[in-house]
């Protein structure tokens, strides 16, 4: 069956509502545990502190854009499956969310200021995504999902080694990232034309970037 169709005051109440859900963490995850739990905590040095703190802080304001993101596709999908698969993603984005939440705590860390804007770009592209069509949708997944898996490598590798509790969080992450665009190629994901791509890649850049100091 079919979504029934919703107009734009429907549209901007359920996103209102899902943004303070994502906000006050009353959004449900899957369940799973910290990946970080079982690795032991090692002091660092306060360069390497402040270091690990904004990379972390911009892998917590990429969970916040790809709940918004997947919350806007799942709300304008076509088709019960598609939905159902974004939402299944946007459960397990939210555990993401909260293991780079809480590794922030840990390192006396605070999110990015900048969250309510990435939260509400990403909810609108999301949802203009959806418009467009599932294949599309699917295929802004698919090509999302490998631009993450590359910014979670690149973060991987300029870790300190002595940090294995963030190195295990983002390498979970990195697995996740990589089935959820896996999942959207294997439904039916368009590949996305070269120039949207790129445009893509430079508004994560912009994100990246100042997510690493505000």
């Amino acid at each position: 069956m079919s979504k029934p169709n919703l107009d734009i005051f429907d549209l901007l109440v359920t996103g209102f509502d899902q943004a303070l859900r994502t906000a006050t963490g009353a959004q449900p995850g899957s369940g799973r545990s910290n990946p970080a739990q079982d690795s032991q905590e090692e002091s660092l040095p306060r360069e390497y502190h402040r270091h690990v703190a904004g990379l972390m802080r911009i892998n917590h304001s990429g969970e916040v854009a790809a709940q918004a993101l997947y919350q806007g596709q799942a709300l304008t999908a076509r088709l019960d499956d598609v939905r159902d698969a974004m939402e299944e993603a946007a459960r397990e984005e939210i555990d993401h969310l909260r293991w780079c939440e809480s590794r922030l705590q840990e390192l006396d860390a605070r999110p990015s200021a900048l969250n309510p804007l990435w939260y509400a770009g990403s909810f609108a592209i999301g949802a203009l995504a959806g418009i467009a069509g599932d294949r599309w949708s699917l295929g802004f997944v698919a090509e999302t999902e490998k631009q993450v898996v590359r910014h979670l490598e690149e973060h991987i590798e300029r870790l300190p080694e002595a940090d294995a509790r963030s190195r295990a969080i983002l390498e979970q992450m990195k697995i996740d990232e990589q089935q959820h665009g896996q999942t959207a190629e294997d439904a039916g994901g368009a590949k996305l034309p070269a120039p949207v791509r790129h445009l893509m890649s430079l508004t994560a850049k912009v994100m990246t970037k100042t997510a690493y100091w505000v």
